[in-house]
């Protein structure tokens, strides 16, 4: 027992077992940093610029991006097959020089429909780059301790904002924003390609689950009601978090909160996301999959509906902003760890590229459809409330099927 621990131990840091390069980890936080503020963050804060200087609306700029979304959702399902057969290492890298030249597309594009192309190829990139990925091989060579991995890696993504978004509006305020991005681009080689080059070159594990774990094939999973039902639940839960993010500044703004408050709340928000990941080991080994999936989307759609209803005073609107960030924290990562409680680790990326399209479609459709949605339904703290209903639905659908014999 004592044997097996310190094995464990060594697992999370990438030491004590070969099968955990101990290089892999502190690559995938500095690629994660890099890839989300580059690819994710720097545009919107570069957005305002793009459209005052083109003369592009700010719906079709927001529209090419959210294409990118969509073209990441549809090939994170290939690129999960992928990664199950040969390992991260030629996606990834393949991902990163994907992502330079479409930003180098994007920044240089005369016209919309080039603007538009660039961001599509972008898409590629992030199936390729973001935490999909990353997640996939963490699980990979760090099973079973994969969930204190998976929670190092989404920490250092959470830090992208902090890194470029503070960088991007400081370039931009000297340069252009087809210069910012190009600057941008030129500084993610150094880091991106040795990285996913050099250190995700280890052995690819190649052992099967248990027969305990593996509760049937690929196939039957993706075939059954529980994967669907599970994935509905997840995607309307996506829906709401989504939107609720895109829509707080606009709601504190109806409220008669200045711009730099409503920016404090949404950006307190984001620190609350940083403590819900470091959480969720905690709240994962006194819970099952399926009570912890139904809790967390239910306490995020309560969340939803006192930020919309509860009017003040500013200090407890803010302290609800930063309670909502600590469940979506913790969504993050019952997303990641969704596949392996029920099914095991075999076919992680196939069956996680599958559960995690739809959500990213609906993080792409989520600004659009809240903004269509705020005017039938009266305002924002109605639209709020709307969405609480959203999340509410999402977490019985999620104790709608029983969970099999062998899940958590």
């Amino acid at each position: 027992m004592t044997a097996l621990s310190a094995r464990e131990r060594g697992a999370a840091t990438g030491t004590g077992d070969r099968s955990r390069p101990r290089a892999v980890l502190p690559a995938l936080c500095a690629t994660q940093i890099t890839s989300w503020g580059i690819v994710y963050y720097a545009f919107r804060v570069l957005n305002p610029q793009i459209t005052a200087s083109t003369g592009w609306s700010s719906g079709s700029t927001t529209a090419a991006f959210s294409a990118a979304l969509l073209v990441s959702a549809i090939a994170g399902i290939r690129v999960g097959r992928i990664i199950d057969q040969r390992g991260p290492r030629t996606v990834m890298t393949a991902g990163s020089i994907r992502g330079v030249i479409s930003i180098l597309i994007v920044a240089a594009a005369p016209y919309l429909p080039v603007f538009l192309a660039g961001w599509m190829l972008s898409g590629l990139a992030m199936a390729a780059t973001f935490y999909q990925p990353a997640f996939a091989a963490l699980t990979q060579w760090w099973a079973p301790d994969h969930v204190r991995a998976l929670t190092i890696v989404t920490l250092a993504g959470g830090l992208a904002s902090t890194v470029f978004a503070p960088l991007t509006a400081m370039l931009s305020g000297h340069l252009s924003w087809r210069m910012t991005y190009a600057v941008l681009a030129l500084v993610s080689p150094p880091s991106l390609f040795p990285a996913h080059a050099l250190a995700l070159n280890a052995p690819w594990p190649k052992t099967p689950d248990t027969p305990a774990r593996a509760n049937g094939s690929a196939g039957t999973v993706e075939r059954s009601q529980r994967f669907w039902m599970l994935a509905t639940a997840l995607t309307l839960s996506a829906f709401t978090v989504y939107a609720v993010v895109v829509a707080l500044v606009p709601l504190f703004l109806e409220r008669g909160y200045s711009t730099t408050e409503a920016a404090w709340a949404l950006g307190l928000g984001g620190a609350g996301q940083t403590l819900g990941r470091t959480l969720h080991a905690t709240l994962a080994r006194r819970t099952t999959a399926r009570a912890r999936t139904a809790l967390l989307i239910a306490l995020g759609g309560l969340a939803t509906a006192a930020v919309g209803l509860v009017p003040g005073p500013y200090a407890l609107l803010v302290a609800l902003s930063m309670a909502a960030g600590t469940i979506r924290g913790n969504l993050t990562l019952l997303q990641a760890t969704a596949i392996t409680d029920r099914w095991g680790t075999s076919h992680y990326g196939r069956l996680s590229g599958l559960l995690t399209a739809p959500t990213t479609a609906a993080a792409a459709l989520a600004p659009f459809a809240s903004a269509a949605l705020t005017g039938p339904v009266g305002g924002y703290p109605q639209m709020f409330a709307v969405l609480a209903l959203v999340s509410g639905l999402a977490a019985l659908i999620s104790l709608s099927t029983k969970p099999s014999p062998t899940s958590c």
